[in-house]
């Protein structure tokens, strides 16, 4: 692999990052893009100031769709130290998405590193508050100039990075969830497993549609039956009865969660009963109603834990813990977050360190 070329923009005033930050609204001063051809392989890597993407109107992504992306996270720690949550996961996600939309897979180590030296070098746009993050989002897509329906030639892969503050500015709160069965997001031997912008696009109308009635997300049934719970369209669910906690098996049709696999591990080491299985509505209800359902929550990139207030099913509505956080939710959230910041040992090597490099200005 081709060394990374640097062409950095020099900064001559300092970055001051407004107090709401929001999601996805604020960019840092570069990324990094690198390409892929046929003959050459993935060569010419770069970080370079931030711009608009050059795009023929013929560009494969555009008409098919072909693209894939993730979503990760980097933290300043309570020593000041520069770390990224889990990449090697994310990477090899990303590998297994480019598999199944027919693209080239990236070489993990490289793709790291790389990762890496662009946060380095946008470090000053790291915010420092508890809850407050530097997002990346690699994503990758076809470049070919050509109509016709077949996978890309060439491809282009990007990292982007955006400072984003805290999912709950205002306190850990619940959320308001609505189960829709009037439209389907993935079926098994589908997509549903791959971050592939289809997935995204084939959620939207039903998001809006609840955001209308009030809900704060979708949770999505099994696309066959319509009897299984899946997935919210930006986490993965868990259910918490007296005696379990479970979420939904890895069956091809839902993505294969990073935060969802480490909560797993951490409840595991908790001694709690955790279990990954086939969950009906029918029964999610009828635990309900016997009393014997404890709560709900979502685990994912962004707000890392969400608790589930609320929970609507046709003409059934169902509340819990009088509007308030569940008490596992919360401290999923607090040993989640407390690790990222490192107020908690890293047990587990989750955390990728961040060494500031210097670098010539071009």
């Amino acid at each position: 692999m081709e060394q990374i070329k640097y062409i950095i923009k020099e900064r001559t005033e300092k970055i001051v990052l407004p107090k709401t930050l929001g999601f996805g609204q604020i960019f840092t001063d570069h990324i990094f893009e690198m390409d892929y051809t046929k003959d050459k392989g993935w060569h010419n890597p770069t970080i370079k100031p931030l711009e608009n993407l050059q795009m023929h109107p013929a560009m494969s992504v555009i008409h098919y769709g072909q693209s894939i992306f993730e979503g990760l996270k980097a933290f300043k720690t309570i020593n000041d130290e520069i770390v990224i949550f889990r990449p090697d996961v994310h990477i090899q996600r990303l590998n297994n998405s480019a598999r199944r939309i027919c693209m080239p897979e990236v070489d993990v180590d490289f793709a790291l590193e790389a990762l890496k030296e662009l946060v380095a070098i946008d470090s000053d746009w790291i915010p420092a508050n508890r809850g407050e993050a530097l997002y990346i989002r690699p994503f990758m897509f076809g470049t070919d100039p050509a109509l016709g329906v077949r996978p890309s030639f060439d491809y282009k892969l990007v990292f982007l990075l955006s400072p984003v503050g805290a999912y709950y500015p205002e306190g850990f709160k619940p959320v308001k969830i609505l189960i829709q069965d009037d439209y389907v997001r993935a079926v098994r031997k589908g997509l549903g497993e791959c971050k592939t912008s289809a997935n995204y696009a084939a959620s939207l109308l039903a998001a809006q549609e609840a955001s209308k009635k009030g809900y704060t997300q979708v949770l999505w049934l099994d696309g066959v039956e319509q009897k299984y719970l899946e997935e919210v369209g930006t986490m993965n669910i868990f259910v918490q009865f007296k005696d379990e906690i479970t979420t939904p098996k890895l069956s091809g049709s839902i993505l294969p969660g990073v935060t969802r696999r480490s909560v797993i591990q951490i409840l595991k080491e908790w001694g709690m009963n955790v279990t990954e299985r086939a969950i009906s509505i029918d029964e999610v209800i009828s635990a309900y109603d016997k009393g014997s359902l404890v709560g709900l929550f979502g685990t994912g990139t962004a707000a890392i834990i969400s608790s589930i207030g609320w929970l609507t099913y046709k003409n059934k509505n169902m509340a819990f813990n009088n509007g308030q956080p569940g008490e596992l939710d919360l401290k999923l959230f607090n040993e989640l977050t407390s690790i990222h910041r490192r107020e908690k040992e890293d047990t587990h090597n989750w955390l990728f360190k961040v060494e500031k490099k210097a670098v010539e200005v071009e």
